[in-house]
């Protein structure tokens, strides 16, 4: 029973956010990708390819979208930066169950942030899950504000790029997708795969090449 209820809680967000895209056009794509870069577990595939999709149809423009969904992601991981920085990894350890932030997850992102630095910070945007935390281990291990800021950018630009083209190509083929929020996010995921495994092939020789040659990284 409960889960039913969440079940349709969840759907009823998807819905919500969907029309915020469609309603509000740049400003919706832009608010909704800032909450995805946070805490918000808003999924950035129901946001950025139906506007995309839009975009094609003549309601918006495809690089205006992708502005957008970057600057509205930078925004979010720019404050959940400067939140974690101001209030410091003791409490965030603490107090982050709370906002579903368990401590095996700070961790992870904290062990991923201080081995791999900027273009850890970079990957962390093409990548399910980590998107959403890597800027709090940035902030609290206080990386250059301008180092985070262009990983981010460039990160962030990719993706959104990426979901955008998704989004002209697959619900193209296939305009049915945008009667059911929760179709498109599987079919959208099913095609990324593919997207994040070269992803990793790339991490993957990032760390060959430079692991003779660097055992830590400089994070100011």
């Amino acid at each position: 029973m409960l889960l039913m209820l969440v079940n349709s809680m969840f759907h009823e967000l998807l819905r919500t956010w969907f029309e915020w895209v469609e309603a509000w056009g740049y400003l919706g794509v832009f608010v909704l990708m800032a909450m995805e870069s946070s805490i918000i577990p808003v999924p950035s595939e129901i946001v950025m390819p139906p506007a995309a999709f839009w975009a094609s149809q003549g309601k918006m423009s495809f690089w205006g979208v992708v502005l957008a969904g970057t600057g509205g992601s930078y925004l979010g991981s720019v404050v959940s930066y400067a939140l974690s920085a101001w209030v410091g990894e003791p409490l965030i350890q603490k107090y982050g169950r709370w906002i579903f932030l368990s401590p095996e997850k700070i961790k992870w992102a904290q062990d991923w942030m201080s081995r791999h630095g900027f273009f850890g910070i970079f990957l962390a945007r093409l990548l399910p899950v980590v998107r959403h935390l890597i800027s709090i281990p940035a902030g609290f291990l206080k990386m250059s504000l301008s180092r985070f800021s262009v990983a981010t950018v460039l990160g962030a630009g990719l993706w959104c790029f990426v979901l955008s083209w998704l989004g002209q190509v697959v619900i193209g083929a296939h305009p049915e997708l945008l009667q059911s929020p929760e179709d498109m996010v599987a079919v959208i995921k099913v095609k990324l795969h593919w997207i994040i495994a070269v992803s990793f092939v790339f991490f993957i020789l990032y760390i060959f090449v430079n692991r003779p040659h660097k055992q830590s990284h400089d994070l100011s």
